[in-house]
Formats: structure tokens, sequence, C-alpha cells
């Protein structure tokens, strides 16, 4: 089996992993669901680094490895410890079936898309690159689907991660410096995010999104 074949194989099991943090109602088991799907990140980014033996992409998965798989779980595991009351695990807006079609959905157009596009450095990972395009539609299914404020961090989690890999495939040799630039903004987007959950959570005594549509005074 070479490596691209690895690579296409890895981004099934992303595609699955995805699902799975939007699919479990608990944010906390969601959020050790997502250290998982961010440690198949880093073994699609070594991969890539390995198959198209650019040093730089092994940087990537180190980084991606501290920043996805340990800090952000981190941080959304001490927002949730942190709150007053224990995290509601509400019922999401779609059914289970509901969801898994629409992000077979996802990713069957989004492959579509990429088969026509005749690219040297994604020939032969165009699977892995209409499932990289297809997380920005996977993320924004968790966040329209979830009722829980918590669970919808995850969804820009998860278009975060889609763009990582796109980059990856698209642009391998891509400098350092863009892959800091990319962490850090996913990092601290995560930190104010959690601290706005968690204060939304302390005031009024909610993480159910339909909620905080109401009025109240």
């Amino acid at each position: 089996m070479d490596g691209f074949m690895i690579v296409n194989i890895l981004g099934g099991l992303l595609i699955l992993t995805s699902l799975l943090v939007i699919l479990i109602k608990n944010p906390k088991n969601a959020a050790y669901m997502y250290g998982g799907q961010a440690l198949v990140l880093v073994a699609i980014l070594a991969t890539l680094g390995f198959v198209t033996g650019s040093s730089e992409l092994y940087t990537w998965s180190v980084t991606a490895f501290f920043t996805k798989v340990i800090i952000v779980p981190a941080i959304i595991l001490f927002a949730l410890n942190k709150m007053q009351a224990k995290p509601d695990d509400l019922a999401p807006r779609f059914a289970l079936v509901t969801t898994v079609l629409l992000v077979v959905g996802e990713v069957i157009l989004c492959y579509l898309a990429v088969s026509g596009i005749e690219l040297p450095t994604v020939a032969e990972l165009k699977p892995a690159l209409a499932i990289s395009l297809a997380h920005f539609f996977i993320g924004l299914t968790c966040i329209i689907s979830q009722r829980n404020i918590v669970k919808q961090i995850f969804g820009y989690c998860l278009m975060e991660n889609g763009s990582h890999v796109s980059l990856a495939l698209l642009a391998p040799e891509a400098p350092k410096l863009v892959e800091i630039g990319i962490a850090t903004d996913a990092l601290f987007s995560v930190v104010i995010m959690a601290f706005l959950v968690l204060r939304i959570q302390r005031s009024l005594k909610t993480l159910d999104a339909n909620e905080l549509t109401k009025l109240k005074g």
C-alpha cells in the first residue's frame, strides 16, 4: 500500500471521527472524541510529509498534535469543569439519520467538485481533498444541528481542521510561519468562544442555543 492510499484511508477515518464528534451528545465525551479526530489529522500531515518529502509538514504535524490533540480539548474540558451546573446533554435539532445523510451528501458533492481538478499535487489525493473541503460543510452542519453551544464550538474546529488539510494537500511546501498563524488563530478563537460559553452558562444557567433566542426582561 503506497503513501497516497494511506492518506486517502486516513481521510475516510477523519470523516468518521468528525461524524462521531457531531453525534455524541455529551460535550465532555465529544471533547475527547475531537482529540481523537485531531490525532487522525496529525497522522495525515505526517504521512503527507513522508509522501511529498516536505519537512514543513512534519513540523505542522507536531504543532497540530500539541494544539489540536491536547490544548483545544483541554480548554473546552476546563470550561466545562468550571461551569456551575452539570453540562446539558441536549438532544440535537436533527435526527441521527438526517445528520449522517447530510454528511455523506456533502462528501459526495465535494468529490464531484474536485474530480475535474487537474493539479500535480493532488492527482492521487482527490478523495482526501474532497474530504478536507467537505469539512467546511460538516462543521457548518455541526453548528446548525446542535442545541448545545459547547458542541457548536466543535463545528468551528472541524471547519478549521478541513482548511488545515486542504492547505497541506495543495501547498505542502508552505512556510512554517503559515502553520503557526493558522494554529495561533484557531487556538485564540477557541479560548474566546470557551470563555463566552462559560459566561453565558453562568449568567443564564443554560447551554441551550434555543433559549438564547428568547428575550428576557
